[in-house]
């Protein structure tokens, strides 16, 4: 296939490191991504929203955990990267890469509108030669329905003069292995030469490039990801749930099922989903294919015994203090981690939220404690992390581990505390101590 003089212009300008590369949206995953197409060489800008994240990097710090302050400032002082909240740079762009959030509404629905803000924003500088790729997971059909039709819609050629294409997220924060340029990239074009254009960018960031046929395909692939991993995990959970029934230690049994070399693979249990992914993107999947009235029995289901996690982990609070002839009503409740997963400062989704918001329900007078989270927003409160003392432990009628953060003292914690509910099983190999353990 013969490439058009569009397409020969911006492969050239990616092979010789001139072309100038827009990331919309520099979270957990526009940062990371734009740090590595600046390490390659690239010029990248990043646009964003956020005033303090826009001062934050132009002043060479980092605000995303696996990014290295020291990293961010030698590349801004190369002049290598930088960010904006003006739009007017995407208008000298080579490359355009989308890395907004895509949430739920408040009726469980996608929210799709920073994907339509950020092409709305796109299309008002787009010109020939470009390169627009979207990396927010959503739902198969996303990158036909609402990219290509405005690229063309706007009088543009798409895999002619304008070129597109979808290539999902795959970052896992505070992974200490697999970071942007070790994990694979899925990536599809919405034409042949959409993916060969969107590939030579790509190869210069990313060490292997797993191609597939369609954009919807591509899209397609992130949801079976995260739908694998939220369905096993409603499984384990409600095993979890089984063996407290039965008198039994989960843990225990996952651990003796995973010495089968074959045919098992462990997930484990815990309070309830959290992050940007695992509680969202599976939904996205059902939201879909409620259009085309088929249900999603399985996501759905999986779902609900997710969702009712922090509801377990409550009656579990409640059973310990009974143990102690005390009410959840009046009790000092320590809740220790609120971020969604170990090592990281992103309480987004976290099931810390409704285990804090059932236990005020309940009357329970609460506090956390978490390293990286220094203040917990949320429509029924508003909390500030306290320091973590000997005084504070004892002072807890119950103590709740919620996110089992790497430089927590379990040993010291369990010195000095009665009641703790492990729902991590954070505590295993640890003494008990003085403290009473009760465990998911």
């Amino acid at each position: 296939m013969a490439e058009t003089k569009d397409a020969l212009k911006i492969l050239n300008r990616i092979a010789t490191r001139q072309a100038r590369i827009a990331i919309i949206g520099l979270g957990y995953v526009g940062l990371p991504l734009a740090v590595e197409f600046a390490c390659a060489g690239f010029s990248v800008t990043g646009l964003e929203v956020d005033d303090r994240k826009i001062e934050m990097i132009n002043s060479g710090r980092s605000y995303v955990l696996d990014v290295p302050d020291a990293l961010v400032a030698d590349l801004v002082d190369r002049r290598l990267l930088s960010a904006t909240g003006d739009g007017a740079v995407l208008r000298d762009a080579d490359a355009v890469i989308i890395c907004v959030p895509t949430p739920l509404s408040k009726t469980r629905d996608p929210d799709i509108s920073y994907i339509v803000a950020a092409v709305d924003q796109i299309m008002c500088h787009a010109h020939p030669d470009m390169l627009v790729v979207l990396e927010s997971t959503t739902y198969p059909g996303t990158t036909d329905e609402l990219l290509l039709s405005r690229i063309e819609a706007a009088g543009f050629q798409v895999g002619h003069d304008v070129f597109l294409a979808f290539s999902p997220e795959r970052v896992d924060p505070a992974n200490p292995v697999y970071g942007v340029r070790n994990t694979p990239k899925v990536i599809a074009g919405a034409t042949p030469a959409c993916l060969n254009v969107a590939m030579a960018l790509y190869s210069h960031a990313v060490e292997r490039l797993v191609p597939v046929s369609s954009t919807r395909a591509a899209e397609m692939v992130k949801l079976l990801e995260n739908t694998f991993r939220a369905v096993n995990i409603g499984l384990v959970n409600e095993m979890a749930l089984i063996c407290n029934k039965l008198g039994l230690d989960v843990w225990e049994v996952i651990d003796a099922a995973s010495t089968k070399p074959y045919g098992f693979m462990p997930f484990y249990p815990g309070p309830g989903l959290g992050g940007h992914c695992l509680p969202i993107d599976p939904l996205y999947l059902s939201w879909k294919l409620r259009t085309l009235n088929y249900t999603t029995r399985f996501i759905d289901l999986a779902d609900t015994i997710n969702t009712q996690m922090p509801h377990h982990v409550v009656d579990r609070v409640t059973e310990g203090l009974n143990t102690f002839r005390k009410a959840v009503n009046g009790a000092r409740v320590l809740i220790l981690g609120v971020a969604y997963k170990p090592g990281v400062n992103d309480a987004r989704e976290s099931p810390a939220f409704e285990i804090i918001r059932l236990l005020f329900q309940r009357g329970a007078s609460l506090v956390y404690h978490d390293p990286y989270v220094p203040h917990l927003e949320h429509q029924e409160f508003h909390l500030d992390s306290v320091a973590l003392t000997e005084a504070e432990l004892e002072a807890a009628d119950c103590v709740v581990i919620v996110t089992n953060h790497p430089n927590y003292d379990w040993e010291w914690v369990t010195a000095h505390t009665q009641l703790i509910v492990d729902t991590r099983n954070a505590l295993r190999g640890i003494a008990p101590g003085r403290a009473r353990i009760v465990k998911l």
